[in-house]
């Protein structure tokens, strides 16, 4: 990092530098003697600053959200079993060609996660998925975490891999096109959560978010709350709350550009075994209570992920919180909330792909009017309203 200095006597240097500052003073007949202290003040200039502010504008556009399609091929291949696909390449790549070739997609989706695999195919005709994307005004996105490994001395909760390697990584996925990255890790409140699962995910995530950044990555931050648990919706409050004040502050000691990141948060729901249901009304006033009470203005975009739950309660949740102004862009990335009904739809044969890709389109628009705050579920068939919550859920 490039250091300017201003003044050679006073000895101050824009950029991690210090100067000596005079604490107090002592008086003698023969002298005064001063007690100093040495000052930090860093001072962060990201070679990228502008491209990750107008990503992040261009994700957080009105009416559009995420597509998350960044599983790992062993979750990719949980997804086409379902529906009686081998999880072979072959299969993987078509299902991605169909999502990602999908006719007007642009006009509710903003940016698509990939996966290393995805980012680096093409389709069957030899067209660059990364460029399928851009012709549609999509941002290509990229996964780059290692996934969730046990944290030795908690309370059986995780911790996500990946920082070792990360930048050379992240800047091999921008030149292949990837304009910003996500980083997920977990907070399990069954799991108590621990002050050291909290440290340990608050602070991956701010050393994922700078070393994203200035590699021209913008950083999605992705700690889910999991929706594991019997607790009420106070209690996922508390811990959001605990949680992202850790983020944030992290965020902030690591000199992050905060206009140039995205959020994933968790929508705060009472656990997924509570005894009493959450209106789509009940679920907004506590999520917005946290964010107001903890996300920043200056952060562009607030990209809720699904969690488990139906397609038509994500969108649902997402209306509600629609419902007045936010200091944020409000709305989706969502995976299987979007998927779920293509898969069934699509089933592995080229005959039903255009119908997937309506399918696709239908829960797009829906949580594109979500985002608006226009939203209604009237009409929505059964298979939308089911749960996809799976205990113990990994990825």
């Amino acid at each position: 990092m490039a250091c300017a200095k201003l003044n050679a006597a006073s000895s101050q240097w824009i950029g991690q530098q210090s100067f000596t500052q005079r604490q107090g003073s002592s008086s003698s007949s023969s002298s005064t003697r001063f007690a100093t202290r040495r000052v930090s003040f860093p001072i962060r200039a990201k070679a990228y600053s502008e491209e990750l502010v107008q990503t992040a504008k261009t994700i957080a556009s009105p009416g559009r959200g995420i597509l998350a399609i960044d599983e790992s091929n062993a979750t990719c291949g949980k997804r086409l079993s379902s529906i009686g696909l081998d999880n072979t390449e072959t299969n993987r790549q078509a299902y991605r060609q169909l999502l990602l070739t999908t006719p007007g997609l642009g006009e509710y989706i903003s940016g698509a996660i990939l996966f290393e695999e995805t980012l680096y195919q093409s389709t069957t005709d030899g067209k660059k998925f990364v460029d399928c994307l851009r012709d549609a005004k999509i941002v290509p996105g990229i996964k780059v975490d290692k996934g969730l490994v046990p944290l030795p001395g908690s309370n059986n909760e995780s911790w996500c891999q990946g920082l070792d390697g990360l930048a050379s990584r992240s800047a091999e996925y921008y030149k292949q096109g990837a304009r910003f990255a996500k980083w997920r890790t977990v907070v399990s409140i069954p799991c108590g959560p621990s002050a050291l699962a909290v440290k340990e995910a608050a602070w991956g995530l701010a050393r994922y978010a700078a070393i994203s950044q200035d590699n021209g990555l913008v950083p999605i931050v992705e700690p889910e709350i999991l929706l594991d648990g019997e607790h009420p919706i106070e209690r996922t409050l508390e811990v959001a709350e605990k949680v992202w004040s850790e983020v944030f502050f992290y965020l902030a000691e690591n000199n992050v550009l905060f206009e140039g990141i995205l959020l994933k948060p968790s929508m705060v729901t009472p656990g997924a075994e509570h005894k009493v249901k959450a209106s789509p009304e009940t679920i907004a006033k506590y999520t917005l209570t946290m964010l107001k009470r903890r996300v920043p203005p200056a952060v562009p975009g607030i990209m809720f992920l699904s969690g488990g739950q139906s397609e038509a309660e994500a969108t649902l949740n997402l209306n509600a919180m629609n419902q007045s102004p936010n200091p944020w862009h409000v709305s989706f990335s969502y995976a299987r909330a979007l998927q779920n009904s293509v898969l069934k739809t699509w089933l592995g044969r080229p005959e039903n792909i255009e119908a997937a890709q309506k399918s696709l389109l239908v829960r797009a628009k829906a949580n594109s009017l979500a985002q608006l705050g226009k939203y209604s579920a009237e009409g929505e068939n059964e298979e939308a309203k089911k749960g996809m919550f799976v205990k113990g859920y990994t990825y």
